[in-house]
C-alpha cells in the first residue's frame, strides 16, 4: 500500500494546481483580458445602444436621432430624413474604433494634437449615458486621428480614419435620393420627355424571359410598352432607367420658405416628368433646367419637400426615344414560342421543328441532331437586336439588298400562325441591312448571324457523321 501513497499525493497535487488555475488564475486572466479590450475601446456602447448623435464642425452643429423603427432623423438645424449609410458607417467606425496608445494621461497642450481647436465634436448618446469625443489632427499614421474624450481627459491616438469623419456637413448626412425606387415593386412608368411620351407596366407571365444569354436574371413579370404603342420593352433598357432613377440624388437642397417660391416661379416648363407606380402609389419627379448655360438642374416632387439640386446630365438620362425602350429583337418571337423556324439562304434552305422540346429536320425526322448546336443557332436568330434605325417605315428594299435577301429566316407559333419573320440583306461595316416582324422599318443589325447559319451537316449528331450515316 505504501508504494502507492507517491502516487496519490501527487495525483491529489495535480488536481489542487488545476483548481486553482481553474478558478484563480483563467478568471482573473480573462478579468484581465476583458479590462484590457475595454480600455482599448474608443466608446463603451454598442452600436445598437445608441439612442442620439450631434456632430458639430465650424459650419454647424448636425443633431441626429433614431425614430422606433431605428431610422435616422436630422432634428436640428433642420427637420430632415438622414441618409443611413452615412450615419451607419459613422457609428460603425465609432464603435469599432480603438485606442491606439495613450499619448497623454491629463491634456496639458491641446494645440499639438489640434485639440485645441477641434475639427469634429461629436457627442454620443446611449440611454441616459453619454460620452464627448474630440478629433484633432491626423497622427503619425494617416489612418489614424488624436482624439480626447471628455469623461477622462486622456489625449489618445485612436485607429479612427479622417476620411470617416472630417469634413462632414449637414449636406453629407441628408438623405439624398429623390425617389422611392423599389424595382421589384414598381409596376408602372410614365415618361415625358421632347421625345415625346412613353407609358410603360409590368405584365404577370407564366415563365421565365426569352432574353439574351448576357441580360440580368429574368423574373415572372416581363415590361411592355402601352404607349405610344403596344410592344415589347428591352428589359435591360427598362432596368437601367430604374437603376438611374433609384440613383437619382440631390447635389444640393433649396429648402421650404421664400427661396425656394422665388425658385419655384422660375421653374414652369418641365424638360423631363417621371412618375412611378410603386407599391400601389405614385411618385413624380419634374426636371427642369432653366438655364442650359448655368450648369444648374433642379428636380421638384412634391409641394411640401425641397427642390433638389442635381447633375444636369439626368435631364439626358431620363430623355428617352421609344426606340431606345422597345425590345429591338427583330424576328419578333421568343424561343419558347417557336414551333417551326424556316431557314433559307442563297446556298441552302431547310426547316427546323420543335418537336416535345428537341429539334428535328422536317425532312429527315429520324436523324438525330446536336440539339446544343441547334438550340444555339436558333436563339442567335431570336435574339439578334437591331444596332441602328435606317428609316422608320419600310419602303424599297432593293437599295438595301433585301428584295432578295442574302437569309430569311420565317417562325411559326405553336398555333400554326406565322407570327416571326427576319430579313438579312447586304453587309457593310460589320452591320448587315435587316427588317423583322419585332419592328417596323428597317434597320442595321450585326452581320455575326451571317457566318452562324449551320448547314444540314453541321446540325447533325457527330456520332451520326462519323458513323457515315449523315447526308
Amino acid at each position: 500500500m505504501k508504494r502507492y501513497w507517491l502516487t496519490i499525493l501527487m495525483a491529489l497535487a495535480l488536481a489542487g494546481l488545476a483548481a486553482y488555475v481553474y478558478w484563480v488564475e483563467l478568471p482573473s486572466e480573462h478579468s484581465q483580458t476583458v479590462s484590457e479590450t475595454r480600455e482599448k475601446k474608443l466608446l463603451p456602447f454598442e452600436e445598437r445602444e445608441i439612442t442620439g448623435l450631434t456632430v458639430r464642425t465650424e459650419s454647424s452643429d448636425v443633431v441626429l436621432a433614431p425614430d422606433e423603427g431605428r431610422t435616422w432623423k436630422i432634428t436640428a438645424p433642420i427637420r430632415a430624413e438622414a441618409d443611413r449609410r452615412e450615419v451607419d458607417a459613422l457609428l460603425r467606425a465609432l464603435v469599432l474604433g480603438k485606442v491606439a496608445r495613450v499619448v497623454e494621461e491629463k491634456a496639458a497642450a491641446l494645440a499639438p494634437f489640434g485639440l485645441e481647436h477641434p475639427s469634429v465634436v461629436l457627442t454620443v448618446t446611449a440611454g441616459s449615458n453619454q460620452e464627448t469625443l474630440s478629433l484633432g489632427d491626423s497622427g503619425p499614421i494617416s489612418s489614424t486621428l488624436y482624439a480626447m474624450r471628455e469623461s477622462d481627459r486622456k489625449i489618445l491616438l485612436t485607429d479612427l480614419a479622417p476620411k470617416d469623419f472630417l469634413n462632414k456637413t449637414l449636406l453629407t448626412f441628408r438623405k439624398k435620393e429623390v425617389l422611392r425606387v423599389d424595382q421589384p415593386q414598381t409596376e408602372r412608368l410614365r415618361l415625358t420627355s421632347p421625345a415625346g411620351e412613353i407609358v410603360l407596366y409590368r405584365q404577370e407571365t407564366g415563365g421565365p424571359e426569352a432574353q439574351p444569354t448576357s441580360a440580368p436574371m429574368p423574373d415572372k413579370k416581363k415590361w411592355k410598352i402601352l404607349f405610344p404603342i403596344e410592344a415589347k420593352a428591352d428589359l435591360v433598357e427598362v432596368r437601367g432607367l430604374l437603376l438611374k432613377l433609384e440613383d437619382l440624388k440631390a447635389l444640393g437642397f433649396v429648402d421650404p420658405g421664400p427661396q425656394r417660391d422665388a425658385l419655384l416661379s422660375k421653374l414652369t416648363k418641365p424638360e423631363v416628368k417621371i412618375t412611378i407606380h410603386v407599391a400601389g402609389a405614385d411618385q413624380t419627379v419634374k426636371l427642369y433646367q432653366p438655364d442650359p448655360t448655368s450648369g444648374e438642374a433642379y428636380a421638384v416632387t412634391t409641394s411640401d419637400a425641397p427642390i433638389y439640386r442635381v447633375s444636369p446630365a439626368a435631364l439626358k438620362d431620363f430623355s428617352k426615344e421609344l426606340f431606345t425602350l422597345q425590345d429591338k429583337r427583330l424576328l419578333g418571337m421568343d424561343l419558347d414560342e417557336i414551333a417551326i423556324l424556316a431557314v433559307k439562304t442563297r446556298d441552302q434552305q431547310y426547316v427546323l421543328i420543335n418537336q416535345n422540346g428537341e429539334w428535328v429536320l422536317e425532312d429527315q425526322p429520324a436523324e438525330t441532331l446536336n440539339q446544343e448546336a441547334a438550340d444555339l443557332f436558333v436563339s442567335r436568330v431570336v435574339n439578334l437586336p437591331a444596332e441602328l434605325r435606317v428609316v422608320k417605315q419600310a419602303g424599297p428594299l432593293a437599295p438595301y439588298g433585301l428584295a432578295t435577301p442574302a437569309a430569311e429566316f420565317t417562325a411559326t407559333a405553336k398555333d400554326g400562325k406565322q407570327r416571326g419573320r427576319l430579313l438579312l440583306g447586304t453587309s457593310s461595316g460589320g452591320l448587315v441591312y435587316a427588317i423583322g416582324q419585332g419592328l417596323t422599318g428597317i434597320f442595321q443589325a450585326r452581320a455575326d448571324l451571317l457566318t452562324q447559319i449551320p448547314a444540314k451537316t453541321d446540325l447533325k449528331a457527330k456520332e451520326r457523321q462519323v458513323s457515315g450515316v449523315s447526308k
